[in-house]
């Protein structure tokens, strides 16, 4: 697939959320990445149904919602009534083959992630009925933290799998993506590249288009 950016409002100025969202649609962007965070299975907490409802009307984008919370099957539903388009959830909790069947019983892209210390292997079971697989590349819970190059050579493994296998599974990386970050990422093979701090914190059209100008490069490079 084309490589795209998936700018993460996390962080977002939630004060004029749906004025941020705007300013990336005339640049291309055509996915947002949506954390959502109970304050159980990461030590923070931010948005939930209500948020993604309201920003659904503003936008057409494709909401990538992604779940780290400890009972994801539980609130499976209301993201999906709210406008989720595809949701991934962690590995790391019980629920999370049921949530990932549950999005394809919706017909919703179905992702599962994994956080930098989860062993490869953990996915497997997953690989044959996930679109999407998501690599954290910090340890989640907090947006502006530093990528974890210890995640590379995990990145690299999945790709190859993909490859040899003939499979259409979609390699997601978040955590610490910026310019520096960004060739690194796509060179080991990510094809969704989540990046936060680096879209928002500060001029979001200028830091969106040196983004997108590292990738479109890379693309010509392929």
């Amino acid at each position: 697939m084309k490589r795209k950016l998936s700018p993460s409002i996390l962080s977002a100025d939630f004060a004029r959320l749906s004025e941020e969202v705007a300013k990336l649609e005339p640049l291309g962007i055509d996915e947002i990445h949506i954390d959502v965070m109970d304050g159980h299975f990461v030590p923070n907490i931010t948005i939930g149904p209500p948020v993604i409802a309201s920003l659904r009307k503003e936008t057409d984008m494709f909401f990538d919602t992604h779940l780290m919370i400890a009972h994801p099957a539980r609130y499976f539903d209301a993201f999906i009534e709210a406008g989720a388009d595809g949701i991934t959830c962690h590995a790391e909790v019980m629920e999370a083959m049921e949530c990932v069947k549950m999005a394809k019983r919706d017909g919703i892209r179905a992702g599962i992630s994994i956080n930098p210390e989860t062993e490869f292997e953990v996915l497997m079971p997953y690989l044959d009925v996930v679109d999407m697989v998501l690599l954290m590349t910090v340890h989640p819970g907090f947006g502006g933290q530093k990528f974890i190059m210890d995640v590379v050579p995990k990145i690299e493994r999945l790709r190859e799998w993909i490859d040899r296998e003939g499979r259409e599974i979609i390699v997601q990386v978040d955590g610490g993506i910026n310019v520096d970050t960004v060739k690194i990422a796509l060179d080991a093979g990510a094809e969704i590249l989540v990046a936060g701090s680096a879209v928002f914190g500060g001029n979001v059209v200028e830091n969106t288009e040196k983004l997108l100008a590292i990738i479109e490069k890379h693309e010509g490079k392929g």
